[in-house]
């Protein structure tokens, strides 16, 4: 049953409803023009769509982009006949075959990027470190022969240059300062892409990981490495991976892939860039990387057996079997049976990561190298002393 207050709200309500029906359809042509036919209505709105899909992702790569190059090399591989080989090594044979090896020129691509107004070009070792031709495509279209000014093959960085002047360049970052799940931008020539319009390919991501060491391949050893899931595919080898601030912190490098498949599958990994900052100094410098210490000792993997002898509690680590007389080894205080566990800040996990360990250090330095001695820690002084 209504009451009189009832009624009367139903009632006003009613007249509230009513009147603004009556406005809207007296006016409806009027709003209808004015959202339709305004041309700086219209051109605002438009204004405000095409200002959103502006972001500092979109920003960072129209920065960036003109300093990338791609990378197309050509290198003189030989081959071994296989059934010559087999009569090679003898000398009956070896008169009628004579030589069976042959070379044969291969062509690979990869990325790379400006880092200086004058021409210099930083990618990987394994892109052109061995080229005997290399040809670069800057974004304008033109192919440019670059001169290769060094190379190294342990770090994977690799230095070239072409003779050209008032060139765009990229901005080096700081990979200590990384920050895990910061977005990333990989940009690079994955499958040959940037032939097709002069333009770098551009993925997005997150760093995943920092300080990774990973495993070496062909003697080339990758530690503290930063972890992407920006897909990284063939090709992308020797580009940037870049910050939202358009600074470069690293160089895509070598990806992980499972079951047979060939492309990117979210683990690609990236040589910080304050490691290729020191190298590519030296390379301009001298050419090369000169590593010419001479450490003295010889070690081997930790297995079970050694385990349980010594009272380990895991196999990572490498065990001293001979200690050099004389040698920065013997000097240093180190002995037979020692288990070396960390060189200066990095783990030891076994003979490949060590070997790949000193090859950050230079002749002259000192290092710390963290042992176990009859189960006592101890950290004694390397000094790498020249051969």
């Amino acid at each position: 049953m209504l009451t009189k207050k009832k009624i009367l709200s139903l009632a006003l309500a009613f007249l509230i409803f009513s009147g603004s029906m009556i406005f809207f359809i007296e006016n409806k042509d009027t709003l209808y023009h004015e959202s339709n036919n305004n041309p700086e209505y219209v051109q605002q709105k438009n204004d405000d769509i095409t200002n959103s899909r502006h972001n500092i992702i979109t920003e960072t790569v129209k920065k960036v982009s003109p300093a990338i190059v791609g990378i197309n090399v050509t290198q003189v591989v030989q081959y071994q006949d296989p059934f010559g080989s087999m009569f090679n090594n003898d000398p009956f044979f070896k008169q009628f075959f004579g030589n069976q090896s042959y070379n044969q020129k291969v062509k690979s691509l990869g990325s790379g990027y400006l880092i200086s107004s004058d021409g210099y070009i930083v990618t990987n070792d394994h892109v052109a470190g061995n080229a005997s031709e290399i040809t670069v495509t800057m974004t304008n279209g033109e192919q440019v022969p670059a001169k290769l000014i060094g190379s190294d093959k342990s770090s994977d960085i690799c230095l070239l240059k072409i003779n050209r002047t008032n060139l765009p360049f990229v901005i080096f970052g700081n990979s200590d300062d990384v920050i895990i799940g910061e977005w990333v931008i990989a940009l690079g020539n994955p499958f040959g892409l940037f032939e097709v319009n002069d333009k770098p390919t551009v993925t997005v991501g997150v760093v995943s990981s920092t300080g990774l060491n990973l495993e070496p391949i062909d003697y080339r050893y990758y530690l503290n490495m930063i972890q992407t899931d920006a897909a990284i595919n063939g090709g992308n080898s020797g580009g940037p991976l870049v910050n939202s601030l358009g600074e470069v912190i690293g160089m895509n490098t070598i990806i992980y892939t499972a079951g047979g498949v060939q492309g990117n599958i979210g683990l690609g990994f990236a040589i910080p860039i304050n490691k290729i900052k020191k190298i590519i100094t030296e390379l301009k410098a001298k050419g090369k990387i000169e590593r010419d210490f001479s450490v003295g000792m010889v070690i081997q993997n930790i297995d079970e057996g050694i385990a349980n002898y010594y009272n380990l509690k895991t196999t990572k680590g490498v065990i001293i079997t001979q200690i050099v007389p004389n040698s920065s080894a013997s000097r240093a205080g180190l002995k037979v049976g020692d288990i070396i566990s960390k060189v200066d800040r990095y783990s030891i996990s076994n003979d490949q990561m060590l070997n790949g360990v000193f090859q950050e250090f230079r002749t002259g330095q000192t290092i710390d190298i963290s042992i176990l001695r009859d189960n006592t820690p101890l950290i004694e002084k390397l000094k790498l002393e020249k051969k």
